[in-house]
């Protein structure tokens, strides 16, 4: 289960997982699901 730690105003964007990373600072990367397909014929 997870802990909340401290609230420190951070804005997220949508797509991005947020986690606190090795040194302790807070990181992000890019969610590899929810991806939008291309329409075809358009390139």
């Amino acid at each position: 289960m997870a802990e909340k730690v401290m609230k420190c105003g951070i804005k997220k964007q949508g797509g991005y997982l947020y986690f606190i990373d090795k040194q302790g600072d807070i990181s992000r990367a890019k969610m590899a699901r929810g991806r939008k397909k291309a329409k075809k014929g358009k390139r």
